[in-house]
């Protein structure tokens, strides 16, 4: 399987793992991405042991590549809001208690806004959360995700990333999800000069850390700092970059999962089929 493109959409798990992975497989993917609860709320679906047996098996045999779980929208580490903090520190040790009964090894996380209390101090917060609730004994890669920008979001650098996992106690299991709208929306170029802000990242990251790619074209220009998800070709990005991108030497071997805004799973079929194609 050296040369598969691991590519697949995002998935509900509202009738459970496996019926998500159905839907992946029915449209020719090989990986999903899930939400591990409401993206808005704090409840989580009861784990079904025989589900997961049965995901597992549909995995196997369909030889799929890592899933991405993806954390509610809610859960803002960096906020200057203990109550807001509590329920962050609360879910995300739920959710990587959660993971460790699912074949699954990514785990994807926005790293939150500072809510007005500057980005040193919301970095702070968000430190503080991963090394209390981490574990050098889990077996969940805990991602942060690139961010665009907007508002008072952490995440927005490839510097903010780094100043995250530079301090982790468990560094051994944090990395990156890159969001292709969100970093050339950030002002890095992944058009015109991507081996220039892959070069950026390994020098302030390191490669090594970059575990899974968001791949979504960007209804907004280039450093507009904007979170606007378009589908792949109709965006700013466009379609010669993404064949940049799932091709490169660099990035070719790693998951890329789909957060393009469609109508049904039949978009996210056409996309697939296009990126496979190149």
């Amino acid at each position: 399987m050296e040369n598969t493109l691991w590519a697949g959409p995002h998935t509900s798990i509202a009738k459970g793992f496996k019926a998500a992975f159905d839907a992946a497989d029915k449209i020719g993917a090989n990986t999903f991405q899930f939400f591990t609860r409401n993206p808005r709320g704090k409840k989580a679906r009861a784990l079904d042991p025989k589900d997961i047996g049965a995901l597992r098996l549909g995995l196997e045999a369909k030889h799929f590549g890592p899933l991405l779980a993806h954390a509610p929208y809610t859960m803002n580490m960096a906020s200057k809001t203990e109550k807001t903090r509590d329920f962050a520190r609360e879910v995300f040790a739920d959710d990587l208690k959660r993971m460790e009964a699912l074949p699954c090894s990514l785990y994807n996380f926005h790293p939150g806004s500072h809510t007005g209390q500057g980005s040193e101090k919301g970095i702070d917060e968000i430190v503080e959360i991963l090394n209390a609730v981490m574990a050098h004994e889990q077996t969940t890669t805990v991602l942060l995700e690139t961010m665009s920008g907007k508002g008072t979001e952490i995440g927005r650098s490839f510097e903010e990333l780094a100043a995250i996992i530079g301090r982790a106690e468990v560094p051994e299991h944090l990395g990156v999800c890159l969001d292709t709208c969100h970093v050339y929306s950030a002002g890095y170029d992944i058009v015109h000069d991507l081996d220039g802000v892959l070069a950026e990242f390994d020098r302030l990251v390191g490669l090594e850390r970059l575990k899974a790619i968001h791949l979504n074209d960007s209804k907004t220009p280039f450093g507009s700092h904007k979170d606007r998800h378009e589908k792949l070709g109709a965006g700013s990005i466009g379609w010669a970059a993404f064949e940049k991108i799932v091709t490169h030497p660099k990035l070719r071997h790693l998951p890329f999962f789909l957060e393009t805004p469609q109508e049904d799973y039949s978009g996210y079929e056409a996309e697939i089929q296009k990126l496979r194609a190149f």
